[in-house]
């Protein structure tokens, strides 16, 4: 490993940690959580190889806290410490928390570092040989076969297929675009207004690239101020600025191999400009207070919902830094510019909303349906999800009706008759057409259950398919059935 393993060390106590610290520092980078929570969002964002946790923990015990790190990350190596005398009580939990090692208080500092080397080389040949997980029997199954199925999984869940939209749509060619140039490793700038779905493509392009198996990081650069931005980006060292308590790796190395995505990147200010151009130019990072960098090998994704080039033009964004980031430009339409798209998302967004809310709402009524497709969604698809949420929350019973969206949305008679175009029976198709497809995507394109809802047969359904122009949509998204 030409790295340093990382190693999570959980205990309540400061002086136990910095202890720990003193004793591990030399050979692993060692994280510091004084709880639970604590531990729970470094190993959401950390690499991390090995956990050791004090058992005796805030409103717990460590070897409860390790099963469930078990079933969230299964690929850590897991050690308990304690100083209790009825040791027996926790050696009875560690098979079912999948614990390496119990080490006892007050411990040898060499018999630790023995320890903790094991737990790391164990690490990486569960990671050689795919044992990622008592509960996975990944040994059995050829290297391969796992990489393209973890494949296959991560693209059906955050690839292009996850962006919902109607062959018709503007977002289509954004796709098709998209597509194109996921492959090949260049930097892109996605422009677009806010709710459009910029961190949903920036997913896919990552997903669809051959850096699919690395880590994906996000970084909201409008949110910081540019020290604890330089600090969350490129790390920093202890005692770089006030409230720096311990080493940290930045996001650009944990995503080394990976890509990172910098929303907003149109609010930085141009001293941090100067900093990521650095790394765009040159492939490297220096975390704050250190005076060494560091090399990474990262793609960059962009994203704004400013026009930058005004931005360079007002002398508010270095010319050099947009080029750079706009290899590949990517615009994403706003939900005004594709009414087709409505029926389909909110249908998606109803049935993800009556699950979270444990509300079993089917459906909207034509009068709904029709309202929401006439809004023009200012807030995009947030907005959106915004005023189905609210729906769901106030509604009764199985279809959700226009008298439950705000007077904003609510359908005004004489504003309907001036904008329907062709006859009734052409309005009615197209009614028709809008809750099939919402059908359709609230229930993941699976042709019994739509057909059931809407009380069709699968071959009259199919019928109704063929004759709107959804079965290539059908095809399209036949991943996600």
């Amino acid at each position: 490993m030409t790295e340093r393993p990382i190693l999570l060390v959980i205990d309540d106590e400061p002086r136990s940690q910095e202890a720990l610290r003193r004793v591990l520092d030399d050979e692993f980078e060692v994280l510091a959580a004084s709880s639970a929570a604590e531990a729970e969002l470094l190993l959401e964002s950390e690499m991390v190889h090995a956990i050791l946790c004090d058992q005796r923990m805030p409103g717990g015990n460590g070897v409860d806290f390790l099963k469930t790190v078990r079933d969230r990350w299964p690929d850590p190596v897991r050690m308990i410490i304690s100083g209790f005398t009825d040791s027996e009580d926790i050696i009875a939990g560690v098979n079912e928390a999948g614990i390496y090692q119990y080490i006892t208080k007050p411990w040898d500092p060499d018999h630790l570092q023995a320890v903790v080397k094991g737990a790391v080389q164990l690490f990486q040949l569960q990671r050689d040989h795919q044992s990622v997980s008592l509960e996975i029997r990944a040994a059995a199954a050829p290297l391969e076969q796992l990489v393209a199925g973890k494949r296959r999984l991560l693209q059906s869940r955050y690839g292009f297929e996850a962006i919902i939209h109607d062959p018709s749509s503007p977002m289509a060619e954004a796709i098709h675009q998209a597509r194109r140039i996921a492959g090949y490793d260049i930097s892109v700038l996605i422009t677009g207004e806010s709710g459009t779905g910029k961190e949903l493509m920036a997913r896919a392009l990552h997903y669809n690239s051959h850096r699919a198996g690395k880590p994906f990081v996000v970084e909201n650069c409008g949110a910081l101020p540019d020290q604890l931005l330089e600090s969350e980006l490129f790390g920093c060292k202890k005692g770089a600025f006030t409230g720096a308590y311990e080493d940290r790796i930045g996001l650009f190395e944990q995503a080394n191999g990976g890509t990172v995505f910098l929303d907003e990147i149109g609010e930085t200010s141009p001293a941090f400009q100067v900093k990521l151009l650095r790394v765009l130019q040159e492939g490297e990072i220096r975390p704050l207070g250190a005076r060494l960098t560091r090399k990474v090998d990262v793609r960059i994704i962009a994203a704004t919902n400013r026009t930058l080039e005004e931005e360079v033009a007002a002398k508010r964004f270095r010319r050099d830094l947009y080029y750079r980031l706009a290899a590949f430009r990517l615009h994403l339409p706003p939900l005004r510019d594709r009414p087709m798209d409505v029926p389909l998302l909110a249908g998606l967004l109803l049935g993800e909303t009556s699950k979270a809310f444990a509300k079993p709402v089917r459906g909207f009524t034509p009068a709904a349906l029709a309202a929401l497709a006439a809004h023009d969604w200012p807030g995009n698809v947030r907005e959106l999800q915004n005023e189905i949420q609210r729906m769901v929350a106030l509604g009764d019973g199985p279809l959700l009706d226009a008298d439950l969206l705000p007077d904003g949305l609510k359908p005004r008679p004489a504003a309907v008759s001036s904008r329907a175009e062709g006859g009734l029976k052409e309005q009615v198709e197209r009614l028709e057409e809008a809750i099939i497809a919402a059908a359709l995507a609230r229930h993941g394109w699976n042709i019994s259950r739509v057909a059931d809802e809407l009380g069709l047969s699968r071959v009259g359904l199919r019928a109704k398919l063929q004759r709107y122009g959804l079965e290539r949509a059908e095809a399209n998204a036949a991943p996600l059935a």
